[in-house]
């Protein structure tokens, strides 16, 4: 496995091979996004940051003033050997609402819009896909997710990474928030998630 960057890098280039594709998923705060995929069989790494803005602002102090255009994210490694880009997608359509501009429940603003980075033309097909086919029949709406080729990742502050897992429900919004949402993908996806041995 690959170094992961550190705050204050930047990510410019990936490169999808039969075995490891990567792909910048934004749905709501990426502590939320990022402990449902953690839990994923076939998911090597997963990384919060920021996209869609300038590296200037690419801090969460900047972030949560709404002003830098860019999206909370995950950067989700994945080997297509073991899950398809197709479950990738579900899994992420079911753990947030595609279907809210600019906001996930109590999140509010344009950090938390859902995006989808494709870095890849058979990404950017199989994202146009799910979001006509599979998000109308799992909320009986369309879905106004953003998808944008990729262009810059920009990983967060080392505090915000694994954050669910190192904070627990010592945080209210883990207890009332992440819980819940990681708790029903376990759930739905039992047969997805990785050995607890």
């Amino acid at each position: 496995m690959s170094t992961s960057p550190q705050f204050g890098e930047v990510l410019n280039h990936v490169e999808n091979t039969p075995r490891k594709e990567t792909i910048i998923l934004g749905g709501g705060c990426f502590w939320c996004v990022e402990a449902v995929f953690l839990d994923i069989e076939g998911v090597e790494r997963v990384i919060s940051g920021y996209a869609g803005g300038s590296q200037e602002t690419a801090n969460y102090e900047a972030v949560c003033t709404k002003r830098t255009e860019h999206v909370e994210v995950i950067l989700v490694e994945f080997s297509p050997e073991i899950i398809t880009r197709d479950e990738i997608l579900e899994i992420f359509f079911a753990a947030h609402d595609p279907t809210t501009p600019n906001r996930q429940g109590n999140d509010v603003g344009p950090q938390y819009r859902s995006a989808i980075f494709y870095t890849s033309p058979e990404q950017k097909q199989a994202a146009e896909s799910a979001m006509r086919d599979l998000v109308p029949q799992l909320y009986d709406k369309p879905a106004v997710t953003e998808l944008i080729p990729f262009n810059t990742f920009y990983p967060a502050e080392d505090y915000h990474q694994n954050y669910y897992n190192k904070v627990g429900d010592r945080n209210s919004y883990c207890t009332f928030v992440i819980s819940p949402k990681v708790g029903k993908i376990r759930k739905k996806y039992a047969h997805r998630l990785k050995s607890r041995a």
